[in-house]
């Protein structure tokens, strides 16, 4: 902002100029932010142990203060065997993240329109549903993880020799990795079914599960009459400029710009690249509410910064305040937990998401190696991308606790910078 120190003409008189507002991200130094760069060094030693003890091959960290970009650095390589540097443009399978940047912002945009209701059942949205167990739990508690289904179902393990293929065929059409294909109808015919059959055991309690946003996938695709993959560019993804964002990246981008995640032995039999790492995800088709989403650290602080905007990024608003409020706000009183949304724990042992995060941070993790969290005390978009299930699972990232060791550098530096 700057305004004529001098009188130039009748149009150009002294003390004229604009205000603008800053409403995307802005790519710049620490010092721009208030912040010392000296205090982020730390993040690289933090890299480097992840890399050295083998919890991660490689990695990309990003931090965005006040709307800017003040660090976006790549470390390592896309596995322990190749010289491939990590890119900051890299994309990477963001397992669980998807609940969050994909499902989430859909029921959130629908529930602002009047189209879905928190406290209606899911049968009147999922005519199957009606003769399951499932038929009178309302979306609220499925958004909440207290919807009683059980945590997950290992479809992997029932797939039979004749259910799939090494090639793709009008029988087998379903691409699950290289080289293998599922048979027509395996999600509708078999998985679905099963899930909604599946035995309500925890009702009102707190049990983390991936089928509930299988559901909210179903219920959300019921409502739009569009796939979920292409509800979210439209409405999201594309208009908020996110490049790389997406379900099955493989048909938009080259296997090299994509971090490899597993190399499955036991299902797949290939290393992933570009296919989702999750199983029960794969076997549906790449695109499910709980996973399969894909990007770039950068998409991700521009949808993570519209959040903390409250729901308006680069002029345009996606969402009303009081909706992101009110998703992102703790919403139970027997967990921890947001609307889809994972957050701050009050539980002081548990150092959830990291040592120093305020007790309004929210976000999510992902299994193969990623977070995101949003601090709106201190105006924070900090994303971790990592891909520690290669060449296999390991846990030594959460052991180490390297992602909230980096968040509290990062919320130390902004503590300082306010003295």
């Amino acid at each position: 902002m700057n305004k004529l120190t001098a009188a130039y003409s009748a149009r150009y008189t002294m003390g004229s100029g604009f205000t603008t507002t800053a409403t995307r991200l802005k790519y710049t130094v620490p010092e721009d932010a208030g912040l010392n760069s000296n205090n982020l060094k730390e993040i690289d030693a933090i890299a480097a142990e992840a890399i050295s003890q083998k919890a991660t091959p490689g990695l990309v960290v990003l931090v965005a203060k006040d709307g800017k970009v003040i660090f976006n650095k790549a470390y390592g390589n896309h596995t322990y065997d190749t010289n491939v540097p990590d890119k900051v443009t890299d994309i990477f399978d963001l397992a669980s993240v998807t609940k969050v940047t994909a499902t989430t912002p859909a029921v959130m945009r629908l529930f602002e329109e009047g189209k879905l209701k928190l406290d209606t059942n899911i049968g009147a949205y999922i005519p199957k549903a009606r003769t399951t167990p499932m038929n009178n739990i309302q979306v609220r508690e499925v958004m909440l993880h207290q919807a009683g289904f059980i945590p997950y179902i290992p479809f992997h393990d029932y797939v039979k020799t004749g259910d799939y293929s090494r090639d793709s065929s009008a029988a087998f059409p379903t691409k699950v990795a290289d080289n293998y294909y599922i048979k027509k109808g395996f999600f509708k015919d078999f998985m679905w079914p099963k899930m909604l059959n599946s035995p309500i055991k925890t009702r009102g309690k707190y049990v983390y599960s991936d089928i509930s946003m299988y559901v909210m996938k179903d219920i959300v695709e019921h409502i739009s009459e569009e796939p979920l993959n292409q509800y979210t560019y439209e409405n999201f993804y594309k208009p908020l400029g996110m490049q790389t964002a997406g379900f099955l990246p493989r048909n938009r981008f080259k296997p090299e710009q994509i971090i490899p995640t597993e190399d499955d032995k036991y299902f797949r039999k290939t290393l992933l690249v570009g296919y989702v790492h999750d199983q029960g995800a794969a076997l549906a088709g790449g695109v499910s509410g709980h996973a399969g989403l894909f990007a770039s650290a950068n998409d991700l602080a521009i949808i993570y910064q519209m959040l903390l905007n409250r729901g308006t990024y680069g002029g345009v608003e996606y969402f009303k305040n009081s909706t992101v409020d009110m998703f992102t706000s703790k919403q139970s009183n027997v967990s921890r937990r947001g609307l889809g949304f994972d957050r701050w724990d009050p539980d002081s042992t548990k150092h959830y998401p990291s040592e120093l995060a305020s007790p309004q941070t929210y976000g999510h993790t992902g299994y193969t190696g990623t977070c995101v969290w949003v601090d709106p005390s201190r105006g924070l978009v900090y994303v971790f991308l990592s891909n520690r299930v290669n060449p296999t699972v390991t846990d030594k990232l959460s052991n180490l606790k390297i992602r909230g060791r980096i968040q509290d550098v990062v919320n130390k530096a902004i503590d300082e910078s306010k003295k």
